[in-house]
């Protein structure tokens, strides 16, 4: 069976503190820790899998979280920035959301024919929530505090930083 994947299938970053990370995509976010291992190449580090319900491809974000090293700065050689889809209308449940748990973030703004939201986890790696013109149909994962008409659906473009193409 032959299977294509259109797109992006899955970002992998680095990241600080495990439980931070884990409490900003699950909790905040509310996507679904689909998958918790240990990296290969140290087997002392975790490797944490966030996605949506399904965890389809395109929806897979994962971290190496090593807690003592010095914070990252965004530059070349990186993804800079992750898009994530979400519903629209769903802006002011995130606004308010950000608010509540006192997330760093930007008004939303217009870029082409999409509105965006662009927040930073608790290491600093830049995302947007973005309202997409065509629907999403991927299937989010849900918590009490993240329902069907504000969840995240998986993502939506990536930014990648080079030196040069």
């Amino acid at each position: 069976m032959k299977t294509t994947t259109k797109g992006i299938h899955h970002i992998t970053a680095i990241s600080g503190n495990a439980k931070e990370n884990l409490n900003f995509y699950t909790q905040f976010l509310g996507l679904k820790l689909v998958k918790k291992t240990v990296n290969f190449d140290d087997p002392y580090t975790y490797h944490l899998y966030y996605a949506n319900e399904t965890a389809d491809p395109g929806t897979l974000l994962t971290f190496f979280p090593w807690e003592h090293i010095v914070k990252g700065i965004r530059g070349t050689g990186q993804a800079t920035e992750i898009q994530y889809s979400v519903p629209e209308g769903s802006f002011d449940f995130w606004l308010n959301r950000l608010k509540e748990h006192n997330i760093l973030y930007n008004k939303p703004a217009q870029r082409f024919d999409e509105e965006y939201l662009t927040i930073l986890d608790n290491d600093g790696l830049k995302s947007e929530l973005v309202i997409s013109p065509e629907k999403d149909k991927r299937k989010p994962y849900t918590t009490d505090e993240v329902n069907e008409n504000v969840a995240i659906r998986g993502f939506r473009n990536i930014t990648l930083t080079l030196h040069n193409i």
